[in-house]
């Protein structure tokens, strides 16, 4: 049997080096390659109609002679062939490329018509028609590619089609494969459960007898690629031992005490799946997600107690100084009761005090380091780095998570996001994390209502919010970009600002703050606002992580409709995090009508504040690509699979995964496994820390 994989895809008859080297450029070096070129579309000729039956402006087939063909000159030279049945007849017209049409038949062949009817001076006609010569009006359809069925077309480029790559020819090459090579299929039936097998699923994609006959396929080509990207993120879970926890309470206990309320149900179940994993001494590679304001960063401060009960170092990385030193105050608020050194470690220190803080981590006196990117630098070193816990990890760059986790040998990994990841991206591009789920409020929590009004309604809103400052409230109001820039129509944060000042907040304290802003500009604004010197912070999505100021009531998104779902949820979490009932306001303000998705996004925004639904809605929207960039973080664009209606299918490639390297963990019985992962790799996969 040949492996379509390694087989060059010039052993298919009638591909030699001019058109082995165009199909290259899209990607086509072998078989496999070929194979999996999925159509883009189908077209249904399934149905063979009387010429005199024939609907006008639709798809169809019809079966005839050929009894002239001729051509004819003018203006717009043309090629006229005209086909008769029992019925009546009709013109296949072509006004380009009728050199090579005129000697694929003649008078007196049979041939098969595939096109759309039109009329011309109350003659029918098809203008540029598939047409496939017949051995006699009663030659089976089975054996036609072009007409006569459920006909695939590809997308073609301008070089292939100079090539004579077109959709025609490429029909005529992928039958030629399929029918010359008999195809090896990889999966034993037992792990491929009820799909067909491979060679019927390229059959099904490229020349099905009925559209379910192409889900049919494309269901087990998805399989193979679930399944692969699935073993691969088992292969990289690390190995080896680490820290081992001591059993028994401790400073977590300590901590536990003190505080005034009680651990959500979620909270404990996931603080001890991540504190059995290390009391094992195995290395814990795990992703902790929960929603906005679902208690992940105690969580993982307990987490961090007990590696600190062990004698080992805990460094926190997040993205912004803002939310550094936001966790840093926290942090210590917390431990230092306990007798435990916390410190801050950003860009932004003096060299003198990032100096001081650097050698207390360095000789262990700082058991816990919250800092930026500014813990990557070459002179931060740790005594014993036991624990990295990576918050709102999708901000930070494989490279970086590695070489943080690299300060320590074997250390333990911990990363959170409070951007909920669905089951089914859960289960393949984050299958090489375990993933504990925070899916409880805690208690008090009041849910956040949220409306969408527009443009009009804006004076409203502002109204809302000088009402909710009269109460002793504070309010954001967000904004897409800092200046108009080119496009005046989209309000601006720093423009709105000034606006703002003298106009609808004129009689509430303002504030301003964006990302571009210098470091401790921002911490001031931060700082004020949190003291409740500032009324209303007009600000850029700068605010959109981790910001926590619990007299905050009201969030207002100017321009909602040019942000995406998971953003706008992210956002809307900076309030309700007090006891008072809290608001989410939506102005959408297009400049023209809002497009289908914006519209599904405000609405689910409107209908849910559950962030895992949202994720779910996020995946349906967007798709996997855009929901998390998957060009830029190294992850996958999935060629056949779909994460939002395969979740059967990632189920069964989670199952047979698990089996496979269970009992075959360096895949030396499954080959093509290794084959499918190194291809993975070579193209830049980089899903082992893309949690």
């Amino acid at each position: 049997m040949a492996d379509i994989k390694t087989l060059d895809v010039r052993r298919v008859h009638g591909i030699g080096d001019k058109r082995s080297e165009v199909l290259k450029q899209v990607g086509i070096h072998t078989v496999a390659d070929l194979l999996g070129f999925l159509p883009h579309r189908y077209l249904d000729r399934s149905t063979e109609t009387p010429i005199a039956d024939l609907p006008m402006d639709r798809e169809i087939t019809a079966v005839g002679e050929v009894i002239s063909a001729r051509f004819i000159p003018g203006r717009r030279p043309r090629f006229v062939a005209t086909v008769k049945d029992e019925t009546d007849r009709l013109d296949c017209v072509w006004f380009a490329g009728y050199q090579y049409v005129k000697d694929t038949f003649q008078i007196g062949d049979w041939v098969s018509i595939g096109g759309k009817v039109t009329a011309f001076r109350s003659q029918l006609q098809i203008v540029h028609p598939e047409v496939e010569v017949l051995s006699g009006p009663d030659e089976e359809v089975d054996s036609r590619i072009h007409t006569g069925g459920i006909v695939p077309l590809y997308r073609t480029t301008a070089k292939m089609k100079f090539s004579y790559l077109t959709a025609r020819t490429l029909r005529r090459l992928i039958k030629r494969a399929l029918d010359e090579l008999e195809i090896d299929d990889p999966l034993v039936p037992d792990l491929r459960s009820d799909l067909v097998g491979l060679a019927e699923a390229y059959a099904c994609v490229h020349f099905p007898d009925s559209l379910d006959d192409v889900e049919s396929g494309r269901r087990r080509l998805a399989y193979n690629e679930l399944l692969t990207i699935r073993v691969w993120g088992l292969s990289q879970r690390p190995r080896g031992s680490a820290l081992c926890l001591d059993d028994g309470g401790g400073l977590g206990e300590e901590l536990r005490a003190s505080l005034p309320f009680d651990l959500t149900g979620a909270q404990e179940r996931t603080l001890g799946e991540i504190l059995n994993e290390m009391g094992e001494g195995q290395v814990l590679h795990r992703l902790l997600q929960g929603d906005v304001g679902s208690g992940k960063t105690l969580v993982a401060l307990m987490a961090a107690l007990s590696v600190v009960d062990a004698g080992g170092q805990v460094a926190v990385m997040v993205p912004t100084e803002v939310l550094a030193e936001q966790h840093a105050a926290t942090v210590q608020r917390w431990v230092e009761p306990l007798g435990i050194r916390s410190g801050l470690l950003t860009g932004r220190l003096r060299k003198a005090d990032r100096q001081a803080a650097a050698a207390l981590v360095a000789s262990g006196q700082t058991h816990i380091v919250i800092g930026t990117h500014a813990l990557l630098e070459e002179d931060v070193v740790f005594k014993q780095l036991g624990l990295v816990v990576v918050d709102e990890q999708h901000r930070f760059g494989v490279a970086q998570r590695l070489k943080l986790r690299e300060k320590g040998e074997h250390a333990h990994l911990l990363v959170m996001t409070a951007t909920p990841i669905p089951r089914s991206l859960a289960l393949t591009l984050y299958g090489h994390l375990e993933v504990s789920t925070i899916d409880e409020m805690p208690v008090g929590r009041q849910p956040i209502k949220t409306g969408l009004r527009f443009g009009k309604d804006r004076d409203k809103a502002f109204g809302f919010i000088r009402e909710e400052v009269a109460k002793g409230r504070q309010a954001y109001v967000v904004y897409p970009t800092v200046d108009g820039g080119k496009t005046k129509q989209v309000r601006s944060a720093k423009t709105a600002f000034e606006v703002l000042q003298t106009g609808p907040l004129s009689d509430t304290r303002l504030g301003l703050i964006f990302g571009t802003m210098k470091a401790q500009d921002k911490s001031a604004v931060m700082e004020a606002f949190r003291r409740g010197e500032i009324d209303v912070l007009v600000s850029t999505t700068v605010i959109e992580v981790g910001v926590d100021v619990p007299n905050a009531t009201v969030m207002m998104i100017e321009h909602a409709e040019r942000f995406g779902l998971s953003q706008l949820h992210q956002l809307r979490g900076r309030v309700g995090r007090g006891s008072e009932a809290s608001y989410c306001v939506l102005v959408a303000d297009p400049e023209n009508e809002l497009t289908e998705d914006a519209e599904a996004r405000l609405r689910a925004m409107c209908e849910t504040t559950d962030g895992f639904r949202i994720s779910e809605l996020d995946l349906e929207i967007r798709g996997a690509g855009q929901m998390f960039g998957m060009r830029q973080t190294g992850l996958p664009e999935f060629r056949y699979a779909d994460l939002t209606r395969d979740r059967d299918l990632i189920e069964k490639a989670r199952e047979a995964g698990d089996r496979i390297v269970e009992k075959d963990g360096d895949l030396a019985e499954h080959r093509w496994l290794r084959d499918q992962i190194a291809g993975l790799e070579d193209s830049g996969f980089l899903i082992a820390e893309a949690g």
